[in-house]
């Protein structure tokens, strides 16, 4: 039987009760966003700064710590702390812009997603805040003064935390019900002394007033508290209704309005006395008159003083309710002891049998990525045009100016929720692999968000990201949709059709985007440029090559094959149902042949990509008289044609006679005379067809690279850049580059090509080992234990490709294990995360993990990607999951 939370879901899927109107969509920062930046040259992190933030209103979304909102934001709920030592109220977390850091955007606090379901019936979240004056001026100035080569400087550096001397801020929410919240905020005094914390958990709304003159301006007001309540705040909204904010203990109440201080960003009187910075003065300055003695405004916040002695915690409890409750607090320890166990139950039957240590690295990478659901606004056309002034001239050639019709008002995953507060095209694909296992409907409705009308180009294109829409990424969304439609016929026995045909038709479209604008001579070899591997490349490929010169990439012809026959199986899952999909699968399959025949160096005037006398592929650069240059370099590049492996089952080809005669056409892999694929009309013991580039004489050769800790293969995964490339760096003179180097970078990058927060020169990416561990699956679900592989980092002992598979899965996953020293490698530079008890089962999920030493590198809570570890720690234990996760689809690849 199904528990309450998967209940809570199929409510949610039935549309009976809306558990999403609530959830954890408040972004930890939203300044410095291209949103909030009205500059005339794009500085948006300048534009908008993290001193401006307390003081001016945001535009187009909200921040705060810790906090919630509805699925709108049009009210708020976050954390405000102070230790009586900083100079301003923590209302949000601080971190550097990218010109401020030696490393790119980088938070300098310390916040964890404990803990969350996926219907936010149950929310947990932690903040360590310094009792000592937090350093805010010495974070930028160290930083500042370092160079690339050199380390950040973080906020463990500064010693804020030595002795202990910190509050843990914990804030649990449980729902009663859709729109009833119960909220406990706990804060513990970690440090050697007695310690007094001001806490201010604020309720706002946000300005959708200032910005047009038929704009309703909400209202906050105090009213009578109800039995059991000390004190009571009436929000009303002209859309959202009414809402109640209950406390349980006296306190002063705080209230402003959420306005622009134009007096201290820009030296012109204001409006009101009563401003957005009105709470902090209040608190920390002792402007008794900066706030409202009406008690009413649209932000407010009771103050509480909290002394806590050493070792000790205080708690307070809120509860937060659409309908006027007569008690609030009556049930608030039954509710908040119920969603608890609920949430255990949850995660207990999705990985019954699993063990200590990967019981909470699944709990805490999914709570992550439950956490990093935001609230994304943007109305392109209009910020383009501005608001009440005008904005500059050069905005009208600048970024996002063929964005025009993208226009958002949605919760989206994003992979960071102060670094990356706003979706990537490529992230969002590999999110929904993760989001699925816990609830696959939104999951859907995150692959359709970008492909709907108010996202998708109308020549085609999915938006990269915010930063630059018309950016590329790689073309992951069909494998995406794929894998959602897979979960979900897994879990309930029947896959949505319905979801498939919608995705289907837009996937097209971006499908033939790609046909057409990144195949510019016809071969079917493509030019990806930026792809979403940065600066693995031994030049800038965003930037074009001298004249007459192009680049024919093995990744994007490994992507564009991938999605060629992602796009098959879908035709033919569609098929199916419907015989007319069969002649688009005829058509997409040719196109993939087509590929194939063009990287295997078969089509006119084309060079193979497969390098033979190495066994790898790799890059082309195509000079002017024709003449072929090949990039001799080992790299995650060449090891994406792998990605383009999928197994076809017997039930699918029964449906489609013309397609298996196509198969049969091309007997021994055949295509216009020429070898160029695995064999399509070879089947194996079950019936199953597998279609791939690469085959079972190339792929050996191919896994002698990956498989050697000389080469790719690091105890942590594998690496994007060989470690060859450690003595092997000069690739000599490369026509229309000049002298080429690519350098094997374990760790944080060396270059300032796509640097930043970025490397792709040698460390471990989780997305990409992530799908070579599918692709390598796949491979055995073909051929089988039969076909085995000697591995050199085991001397040369055979293994089944399952095996291997394994190999590789488990060196993510360890990671995050404790090793036999009691530590885990991610945290192998922050001893603090091993020696102190109150950090040590604290998890953050970094962007990417040094190859050689497993720390963790990049964005600090990238959850997003990172979070697939999840699905590989499901992977070990699939054969004992529960009923609803068994296989029952007919003899398909079923993965986590």
């Amino acid at each position: 039987m199904r528990n309450a939370e998967r209940q809570r879901l199929e409510s949610q899927r039935s549309g009976t009760e809306n558990w999403r109107l609530w959830g954890p969509y408040l972004s930890e920062r939203a300044w410095g966003t291209v949103r909030e930046d009205y500059s005339p040259h794009g500085t948006a992190w300048e534009d908008f700064s993290h001193d401006q933030a307390r003081s001016r209103a945001y535009r187009w979304s909200e921040d705060g710590l810790g906090g919630i909102s509805d699925d709108q934001q049009r009210l708020c709920f976050a954390l405000a702390l102070w230790n009586g030592r900083d100079p301003i109220l923590k209302e949000r977390a601080f971190g550097l812009t990218g010109n401020e850091g030696n490393r790119g955007e980088d938070v300098k606090e310390f916040y964890f997603h404990r803990d969350a379901t996926p219907s936010h019936s149950w929310l947990r979240y932690l903040y360590k805040y310094p009792q000592a004056e937090f350093p805010y001026g010495r974070l930028v100035f160290e930083n500042r003064m370092r160079g690339r080569t050199d380390p950040p400087f973080g906020l463990l550096d500064s010693g804020v935390f030595d002795g202990g001397r910190s509050w843990d801020v914990e804030v649990t929410y449980a729902k009663a019900g859709p729109n009833e919240i119960h909220i406990r905020i706990e804060a513990a005094n970690r440090g050697p002394d007695p310690a007094t914390l001001h806490l201010l958990p604020t309720l706002w709304f946000r300005n959708t007033w200032s910005w047009s003159d038929d704009g309703e301006r909400p209202k906050l007001r105090a009213i009578a508290p109800p039995t059991g309540a000390a004190w009571a705040i009436r929000a009303e909204h002209p859309e959202l209704g009414a809402y109640h904010l209950y406390g349980a203990s006296p306190v002063e109440l705080l209230f402003t309005e959420n306005e622009s201080n134009a007096e201290r960003l820009w030296g012109i009187p204001n409006a009101t006395p009563h401003v957005k910075d009105s709470v902090h003065r209040r608190v920390i300055q002792g402007e008794a008159g900066a706030v409202n003695p009406a008690l009413e405004g649209t932000k407010a916040a009771p103050w509480y003083v909290l002394d806590v002695p050493a070792g000790e915690a205080r708690f307070i409890d809120l509860v937060l309710s659409a309908a006027p409750l007569a008690e609030p607090f009556a049930r608030t320890a039954a509710v908040l002891a119920a969603r608890s166990r609920e949430a255990d139950a949850f995660y207990n039957a999705l990985l019954p049998d699993a063990d200590a240590e990967d019981k909470p690295i699944l709990r805490q990478a999914l709570a992550g990525m439950i956490w990093c659901k935001q609230f994304f606004h943007y109305d392109v056309e209009r910020w383009l045009a501005g608001d009440r002034l005008p904005p500059p001239d050069s905005r009208k050639g600048g970024r996002s100016r063929s964005w025009k019709h993208l226009k958002s008002s949605d919760v989206i995953s994003m992979p960071d929720s102060w670094e990356y507060p706003w979706f990537a095209a490529w992230d969002l694909a590999y999110h929904c692999g993760a989001l699925a296992l816990v609830d696959v409907d939104f999951a859907k409705d995150q692959i359709e968000v970008l492909l709907s009308e108010r996202f998708l180009h109308p020549n085609g294109q999915i938006p990269a990201y915010e930063w630059a829409f018309g950016d590329v990424n790689p073309p992951v969304h069909a494998m995406a949709a794929l894998k959602v439609f897979r979960a979900e016929r897994v879990q309930r026995g029947e896959g949505d059709t319905h979801f498939l045909h919608r995705v289907f038709h837009k996937l097209l479209l971006n499908y033939a985007w790609w046909v057409n604008r990144k195949d510019a001579d016809g071969h079917n070899v493509f030019e990806g440029g930026f792809l979403g591997l940065d600066n693995i490349s031994v030049f800038d490929r965003s930037q074009p090559l001298p004249a007459g010169y192009s680049l024919k990439q093995a990744d994007a012809t490994g992507w564009m094959a991938m999605f060629a026959l992602n796009m098959v199986v879908m035709a033919l899952e569609l098929a199916a149902e419907d015989p007319d999909y069969e002649d688009i699968a005829i058509q997409i399959y040719q196109q993939f042949l087509s590929i194939a025949n063009a990287i295997g160096g078969h089509a006119p005037g084309a060079v193979s990509l497969w390098d033979d006398a190495d066994g790898f592929f790799k890059d082309l650069i195509v000079c002017p008289d024709g003449k072929v240059s090949r990039v001799d370099v080992y790299s995650m590049v060449g090891l994406i044609p792998l990605f383009a492996t999928e197994v076809v089952d017997r039930r699918l080809l029964e449906r489609v006679p013309r397609f298996r005669r196509m198969l049969t056409a091309h007997k021994g892999g055949k295509f216009q005379g020429s070898y160029v694929c695995a064999c399509p009309d070879w089947e194996n013991e079950r019936g199953e067809h597998l279609l791939a580039l690469v085959d079972h004489t190339m792929l050996p050769r191919i896994l002698q690279r990956l498989l050697d800790r000389d080469q790719f293969l690091s105890d942590y995964g594998i690496r994007s850049v060989s470690r060859i490339h450690a003595e092997h760096r000069h690739l000599g003179d490369l026509p229309g580059v000049g002298q080429a180097l690519i350098e094997y970078v374990p760790g944080e990058s060396n270059s300032g090509l796509f640097g930043g927060n970025s490397n792709w020169r040698g460390p471990v990416w989780m997305p990409v080992n992530y799908t070579l561990v599918q692709s390598i699956e796949k491979f055995h679900r073909f051929l089988g234990d039969a076909y085995r592989v000697p591995v050199p980092c085991l001397g040369g002992r055979e293994l089944t490709l399952k095996e291997i598979a394994t190999l590789i899965a488990d060196r993510l996953v360890s990671l995050y294990r404790t090793d036999d020293t009691g530590q885990r490698p991610v945290y192998c530079t922050q001893p603090r995360f091993h020696e102190d008890p109150h950090w040590r089962d604290l998890l953050l999920f970094y962007e990417y993990f040094h190859a050689d030493t497993g720390q963790g590198l990049g964005a600090a809570h990238q959850t997003g990607w990172t979070g697939l570890l999840a699905n590989l720690v499901m992977r070990r234990y699939r054969t004992d999951i529960p009923d609803y996760w068994k296989e029952r689809s007919g003899g398909e690849v079923v993965d986590a």
